[in-house]
C-alpha cells in the first residue's frame, strides 16, 4: 500500500506539472508567450520579499512587463485594454496618499509630471510605442512611464499611467487604471488599464515596464504561491491573454 501511495503522489504531481504547461501558465519567475493570429506578447512579472506572513498581509514591491509584436514584423494593431487579475491574497492601498488629478498630467512632459505631483507618484519604469503613418517607415518612441495615485471612490482605486511622446507632436498619453476586489475563485484584484489613441490611432504600444513602490502592494502566503493572469485586447479584435505563477514562503 505504502508503494501504491507513492504512486499516486507521483501522478499527481506529474499531472499538475502538466496542466500548467498545457495552459500556458509561466512559473519560476519565467516570462509567458501568447500568440493570437499575427500578434505576440510576453508578459512577465514578480514581487519582494518572496518571504511573507501565513496570516498578515506585509508590504512588498512589485513589478510587470510586457513586450508585444507582430510575427512577420508588420506594425501591431493598437492595445486597447490591458486587464491584470491578481491574486486573493494580495491588496492595494494608496491610503494616506495624496491624489493626483488627470488635468494635472495633460500636456505635461515627464519631468514636468513629475514635479506637479511629486507627493503622488507610487511607481516608475519605461514604455515604448511604433508610430506607423501610411506610406512612411515606422517611428519608434521611448517615454518614461510614471505611475500616480489618482484617489478612492467607493470601492475603486484609479491610477494615472503618465508617458510622453514628441513624435509626431508633443503630447502627453494618459492611461487610466481601475482597480478593484473581485471574487473569482484564487483571484482577487482585479486592474483594468484603459490604454488611449497614440497619435491619432497611429500609434501602437511596443514595450512596457512599470515598477509599484513597496508598500502600494501587500500580501500574504498561506500556501507557497501567489497567481496573477492578464489579458490584452487590440484594435483589430485580437485578445491574448497568460498566467504566471510566482512562489513563495510562508512563516508565522
Amino acid at each position: 500500500m505504502r508503494g501504491l501511495g507513492k504512486y499516486r503522489g507521483l501522478v499527481a504531481a506529474l499531472a499538475v506539472v502538466t496542466a500548467l504547461v498545457v495552459s500556458g501558465v509561466a512559473t519560476a519567475e519565467k516570462p509567458v508567450r501568447s500568440v493570437s493570429g499575427n500578434i505576440e506578447t510576453i508578459f512577465n512579472g514578480g514581487f519582494s520579499p518572496k518571504t511573507l506572513s501565513k496570516k498578515k498581509l506585509t508590504p512588498i514591491s512589485f513589478w510587470i512587463s510586457g513586450q508585444l509584436k507582430t510575427l512577420d514584423g508588420e506594425h501591431i494593431s493598437p492595445m486597447k485594454e490591458f486587464l491584470l487579475e491578481g491574486d486573493k491574497n494580495a491588496s492595494l492601498s494608496v491610503k494616506g496618499i495624496p491624489l493626483c488629478k488627470s488635468g494635472m498630467l495633460q500636456s505635461r512632459p515627464s519631468d514636468v509630471a513629475r514635479k506637479v505631483c511629486k507627493s503622488s507618484l507610487i511607481g516608475t519604469g519605461k514604455a515604448k510605442a511604433e508610430i506607423k503613418f501610411p506610406e512612411q517607415e515606422p517611428i519608434p518612441v521611448t517615454s518614461d512611464l510614471l505611475a500616480f495615485s489618482g484617489g478612492v471612490r467607493g470601492r475603486v482605486t484609479t491610477i494615472y499611467l503618465h508617458a510622453y511622446i514628441t513624435i509626431p507632436t508633443p503630447a502627453a498619453i494618459i492611461t487610466v487604471v481601475k482597480v478593484k476586489r473581485i471574487k473569482k475563485g484564487r483571484y482577487g484584484l482585479q486592474s483594468v488599464a484603459t490604454i488611449p489613441k497614440i497619435a491619432g490611432g497611429a500609434g501602437s504600444v511596443t514595450f512596457f515596464k512599470l515598477n509599484l513602490k513597496k508598500g502600494i502592494l501587500s500580501a500574504k502566503c498561506p500556501d507557497g504561491h501567489l497567481n496573477a493572469r492578464g489579458s490584452a485586447t487590440f484594435a483589430d479584435g485580437t485578445r491574448l491573454s497568460g498566467a504566471v505563477v510566482r512562489p513563495c514562503t510562508g512563516k508565522g
